[in-house]
């Protein structure tokens, strides 16, 4: 949380502003929002499996989970699903579709999961995973976010949103 103001650099204080309580300056009356945090994942459907990472950082380090990760300011959606797939399992893949947006109540990360297929690199563990490796859909290891079911789920059934095709960097 900051305690001072982006704009004049006064304290900031707890106030009632715009339907809710929010940190606001004292001096200049500026609020500071806070801003969600945008991440994305693939599921990456590989040999009828399913490409999925054992986590090296928190949270939940040591979990399986979607190759996934946060969006840079600036940066494209499908451009940081694709970049984060490569980073995380040496994978370069195509986007094929959206499968959903998740978010929950009270969390500061909105969610954007993507289908996708691999269309070169190699599988091999990045920096943030210990081990990638893939896996049967019907026998995957327990996942990390509470959102991974519903995802699976909306994968299975084939829901979503045919994407613009994201070419590998």
């Amino acid at each position: 949380m900051p305690r001072y103001c982006a704009e004049c650099a006064g304290p900031l204080e707890e106030r009632f502003v715009f339907g809710k309580t929010r940190l606001a300056c004292r001096q200049c009356n500026a609020v500071a929002f806070e801003d969600p945090k945008v991440a994305v994942g693939v599921v990456v459907e590989m040999d009828g499996g399913i490409v999925l990472g054992k986590r090296a950082h928190e949270p939940m380090m040591g979990a399986w989970s979607f190759p996934s990760g946060f969006v840079d300011s600036g940066e494209v959606l499908e451009v940081a699903a694709v970049r984060e797939v490569e980073e995380e399992t040496g994978l370069k893949v195509r986007l094929e579709r959206l499968i959903g947006v998740y978010s929950r109540a009270g969390e500061r990360v909105v969610f954007i999961a993507y289908a996708g297929t691999p269309v070169g690199g190699r599988l091999e563990a990045g920096e943030e995973c210990f081990e990638v490796r893939m896996f049967p859909p019907d026998a995957l290891p327990p996942l990390a976010f509470p959102n991974d079911a519903a995802i699976l789920d909306a994968w299975r059934s084939g829901e979503g949103l045919p994407r613009n095709e994201v070419a590998p960097s």
